[in-house]
């Protein structure tokens, strides 16, 4: 059989493929951002909200990436390129609640961190084990393949997070947190939009 033939079939397979794990993927960020809204409102914690707030624009990331599977590659970098404003909103979001606490240091549930921040990373884990095979896709894929890698790195760092609040007593560990994942998150804000911008400039071209 020529080799030709068989490239629409390929192509539309892997399209299938990009689809059902955006879908498990998005179930997955519903469920989760659900789990961290309580857990972030129980305990009090900038750290946690930060996660709830990436959960929710990452829930909205990938109903978008399933939406351009298959799309021409402009309509794939302009998804790409709302999903750097979307991760820029939740940074700013997070530097708003960040600087509020700052005003009222109350000690944040460290019990409750913790359950919360466990749940979390083993579903963000599920998700970048499903996304990674196609990591180095198309801007598409490699964006979502990108907000979930933050999301399995604030999973860590909100566990060791409410470890620290639990020892010291204080709600410094949380806010120092809270300051380390924005600088993460506007990093990957830019990474995302630079490269959604070179894809669009390309396809311009």
């Amino acid at each position: 059989m020529d080799p030709c033939c068989d490239t629409p079939i390929d192509v539309a397979n892997l399209q299938a493929r990009q689809r059902r794990v955006l879908a498990w993927v998005f179930g997955i960020n519903v469920a989760t951002f659900a789990i961290m809204v309580t857990g972030s409102v129980m305990s009090g914690s900038s750290a946690l909200l930060s996660g709830t707030l990436d959960n929710f624009g990452d829930a909205l990331t990938f109903a978008l990436s399933m939406a351009v599977v298959g799309a021409s590659a402009r309509a794939k970098a302009r998804v790409a390129m709302l999903k750097g404003l979307l991760i820029l909103g939740a940074a700013i979001a997070v530097a708003a609640q960040i600087a509020w606490r700052m005003t009222e240091l109350d000690v944040p549930v460290a019990s409750t961190m913790s359950i919360a921040a466990v749940l979390n990373l083993v579903a963000n884990a599920v998700c970048l084990k499903l996304l990674t095979p196609y990591r180095d896709g198309d801007v598409n894929m490699s964006s979502s393949w990108e907000c979930s890698r933050n999301d399995v790195i604030e999973g860590v760092a909100v566990i060791a997070t409410a470890a620290a609040v639990w020892v010291f007593a204080s709600p410094w560990p949380d806010l120092v947190v809270a300051v380390v994942l924005l600088v993460i998150f506007l990093r990957s804000a830019c990474r995302v939009l630079r490269n959604a911008w070179r894809e669009l400039t390309l396809t311009t071209a």
